[in-house]
């Protein structure tokens, strides 16, 4: 249950004084939802300081916001509806004009009484002879406004949502604010020099200058640890809770392992092993597996689950491998079979295109356990799909699946063991943000005999060289990738488009095989053109990003991808990582279209500067800041309102050792201070995380 000290922070914002359902659907809009909490957790986003005092005479020549106070002297109606209404203000220097459009009368005269004195803050400016301020921000009464009251923070606004009325909504706010109590240990806030919870708060939204609008304020900072220390307490109880669930342990006599490794049509790097050591350790262990691998492009994950899956067989148990395209699911069963088959084990693929007789007879030997490795997409988790004992679930590319898909997956065994697997190598940062509740391994070493693709930058306008080139490379029997980052002309867009460039080849390379592949194509005919390409029978292939996990042709040596100043660091090291899988030395040419930004610029700088994913990951990750680099959210990454972990990076690794001392001891709900931890999960709703995240 919520502790009722935070039923005021979950309370709709309406309860808030003069906030009714329309203003409350815009405010929830402005800040990303509707309670009061949300308004408290939307720091602001700038500072309007009218502290700068100024006489009606020198106004106009002041520049930017000031602040003035005089008598009101005379209102002038307007003359007709078109044209403003006019309120004319004096001080002992001389007089200027308030201006306002679209006010009513009625309004102005109550706020601005002829002969009553008020303070007025705006943009001044001369007018002709005159000096005028239009739509004054701010009119109050000498004496009922403090200098505290001219420092104005600025927060996120929509249509028909002004900053005044966001202002008093947070005020409201902040009164019902409990203090709640201290989760955060004291000689951690002593050390860090940060204040209390709710005092904290109140400094978020009472800035005072620009330094406390950084994310390094200590306000911030504090708000911060606490967001980021809720996350990784719920991940480590969750993996507390996982590692105390029996799990099974598998165990055999080594012999398809063996055969696997003996048959292996390359030599394993080193990485690769200790990434299956830890595997292996994981199963025979009487608790459920939880790893995640992730390594370059072409690290070999594949081979290493082949290995783990060898390991279940041996045990008895059936492997199931979940991948997010059916090309990928189909790719993988051709390479599994091909590692698996000297062990003497049977591999198939199920995905959404297999039918009636067909579908009915991969059914019946996954059910009957015939099938030893089962590879599908979403297909495997379906109610009509069933295991004879699966005891290992494979999840590929691990962030395009989400919490509950992972789960319905895992329903499908008796606790099966789970390997995540990702071909984006990971920051550091994010590996402790979004996976702390998995074991990790990095597979940072190539195979042996690998050669980086020789990476060029350049200009879009020496597109007919590019294509010469391509002509005399594909007469010496290469053969290439053209990507595009559109599938067809779009009014509003410059982009290439991958038809229109697919009949543009067709035309210029006479005599040549040019397929073309893109999203919304049927999956038989991208599943054909991916394998025409795999077997040679194209030479050229246009495709939009629909390759960057799916199309594996080990021999192409070109990688030419147009626009590339439009896509993203780990975007583009995924498709150069299409080419330069074999010996053969590769080409990847990076075509970029007008003057790129200086952002776009460093990214195509750091591609032709290295082939290594780990250091581009990490340039990612700096160059994008905390956005979603990786397609991460539905993974378990928190939509965070108060952390940023491209600046709060420090914080996250004292979240987590924190996380680790509470989760330390044996009972962490205990006694007062075990309620204070209990109150912060619930405050950041990650009561709901911990049960999700169970679920593996």
């Amino acid at each position: 249950m919520r502790p009722q000290s935070l039923f005021p922070l979950f309370a709709d914002l309406t309860t808030l004084k003069g906030v009714g359902p329309k203003l409350a659907e815009l405010m929830a809009r402005a800040v990303g939802g509707p309670r009061v909490k949300d308004v408290l957790f939307t720091p602001p986003t700038g500072l309007v300081d009218r502290t700068r005092r100024a006489l009606i005479s020198d106004a106009g020549d002041a520049g930017g916001v000031v602040t003035l106070e005089g008598e009101v002297e005379a209102h002038v109606p307007r003359p007709t509806m078109k044209q403003p209404y006019i309120v004319r203000l004096r001080d002992e220097t001389g007089f200027l004009h308030l201006v306002f459009f679209n006010a009513r009368p009625d309004y102005l005269m109550r706020v601005l009484p002829v002969g009553a004195r008020r303070v007025v803050s705006g943009k001044a400016e001369r007018f002709g002879s005159e000096i005028q301020m239009v739509h004054p921000d701010l009119i109050a009464v000498p004496g009922e406004i403090a200098d505290a009251d001219l420092l104005q923070p600025v927060y996120p606004l929509t249509a028909g949502l002004s900053g005044a009325v966001m202002r008093k909504a947070v005020a409201g706010a902040l009164e019902t604010a409990p203090d709640l109590p201290e989760w955060i240990d004291a000689a951690l806030a002593a050390r860090e020099g940060w204040a209390g919870w709710r005092a904290s708060l109140l400094a978020l939204h009472a800035p005072q200058g620009a330094d406390d609008l950084e994310p390094q304020s200590p306000a911030r900072a504090r708000l911060a640890f606490d967001e980021l220390f809720a996350h990784q307490l719920a991940l480590k109880l969750a993996r507390r809770e996982r590692r105390a669930r029996k799990g099974r342990a598998l165990t055999g006599d080594g012999a398809k392992v063996r055969a696997v490794l003996d048959h292996a049509p390359f030599t394993p790097t080193g990485a690769q092993l200790r990434a299956f050591e830890a595997v292996r350790a994981d199963l025979e262990a009487p608790l459920r597996m939880m790893r995640l691998i992730h390594g370059d492009v072409g690290s070999g994950k594949t081979f290493v689950a082949a290995l783990a899956a060898a390991h279940a067989a041996e045990a008895g148990g059936q492997t199931a491998l979940m991948a997010p395209t059916e090309i990928v699911a189909r790719q993988h069963a051709g390479v599994l079979e091909a590692l698996l088959a000297p062990a003497g084990i049977r591999v198939i693929a199920l995905t959404g295109r297999d039918k009636g007789a067909r579908r009915a007879e991969l059914l019946a030997q996954m059910a009957s356990g015939e099938a030893h490795v089962v590879c599908g997409t979403h297909a495997l988790f379906q109610d009509a799909v069933e295991f004879h004992d699966l005891a290992l679930a494979v999840i590929d590319e691990q962030h395009r699946f989400g919490v509950s898909d992972r789960r319905r997956l895992t329903l499908k065994g008796a606790a099966p063991d789970v390997l995540a697997m990702s071909a984006t190598p990971i920051p550091r940062t994010l590996t402790l943000a979004a996976f702390g509740d998995l074991d990790v391994s990095r597979l940072d070493e190539k195979p042996a005999g690998r050669i980086a693709p020789d990476t060029r930058v350049v200009s879009a306008k020496r597109l007919a060289e590019v294509v010469e080139g391509l002509k005399r490379a594909l007469s010496q029997g290469e053969r290439a990738y053209w990507v595009c980052p559109l599938v067809e002309e779009s009014d509003v867009s410059d982009l290439a488009a991958a038809e229109a460039r697919h009949h543009m080849l067709g035309e210029m390379l006479p005599g040549r095989r040019v397929g073309l592949v893109h999203g919304r194509m049927p999956a038989r005919d991208k599943q054909k053109a991916a394998e025409d390409f795999r077997a040679g029978l194209i030479d050229v292939l246009v495709a939009t990003t629909v390759i960057e996990v799916g199309v594996d042709a080990p021999d192409a040596t070109i990688m030419v991808i147009e626009h590339a100043e439009r896509f993203g660091l780990a975007q583009l090291h995924q498709l150069r990582g299409r080419v330069g899988r074999g010996d053969k030395a590769s080409t990847c040419l990076l075509l970029y279209h007008g003057q790129p930004g200086e952002t776009a610029r460093a990214r195509l700088d750091i591609m032709r500067r290295t082939d290594d994913g780990f250091e581009i990951a990490e340039e990612d990750w700096r160059l994008r800041g905390s956005g979603d680099p990786l397609g991460l959210r539905q993974s378990g990454l928190p939509d965070y309102r108060l952390a940023d972990l491209a600046a709060h990076a420090s914080l996250l690794t004292l979240a987590d050792e924190a996380a680790r001392y509470e989760t330390a001891r044996e009972d962490v709900f205990a006694g007062e201070r075990g309620e204070a931890l209990r109150t912060l999960l619930y405050l950041f709703e990650r009561d709901e995380g911990v049960r999700l995240m169970r679920s593996g």
